[in-house]
């Protein structure tokens, strides 16, 4: 549980580390086996999907592991730049990743549930705006990185308490 609180972070609910590099892995393998999403995703590193759990783990509560590899947020808003991202693929995209989600036993009460689709539906929508921008705008470094947390109202923003 997150310290001085008696709430685990989403992070801990979902399971930590293993359960979401278990939820990126399968992902991408359905994500590669899609027609309409394999144009965005084809050529991607083979450890992109442990990158994801990464980003992901950090931004709902879990250790900085994405911040220390890769450079923070920054880093996943400039990797959505000039990919032309479709409203159809972004929906896509989160679809299957709900439908994994499921496949690999994340958690399923309505609180968790509830806030990871907010989650993707800002992060998936976040994507589809910097898709539109050149390869080359560049992303600010001071950019921080999103908190999620159980539908606490302020948005991803909120200054993480320690």
């Amino acid at each position: 549980m997150t310290e001085n609180s008696a709430v685990p972070s989403l992070y801990e609910w979902l399971g930590k580390a293993e359960v979401l590099r278990k939820l990126t892995a399968r992902f991408y393998e359905r994500v590669l086996a899609d027609d309409l999403l394999l144009p965005l995703f084809a050529g991607m590193p083979q450890d992109h999907p442990r990158h994801v759990a990464d980003f992901v783990g950090e931004v709902m509560g879990g250790a900085p592991d994405y911040t220390a590899t890769r450079g923070g947020h920054h880093i996943m808003l400039g990797q959505h730049f000039g990919r032309n991202i479709s409203e159809e693929q972004r929906r896509r995209w989160v679809d299957l990743l709900l439908d994994t989600a499921d496949e690999v036993g994340l958690p399923n009460d309505p609180e968790f549930r509830s806030a990871f689709v907010a989650y993707l539906e800002w992060g998936s929508r976040l994507a589809v705006i910097n898709s539109k921008l050149p390869p080359e705008a560049g992303s600010d470094p001071s950019t921080p990185m999103p908190h999620w947390d159980w539908g606490v109202p302020g948005g991803p923003y909120i200054e993480k308490k320690n």
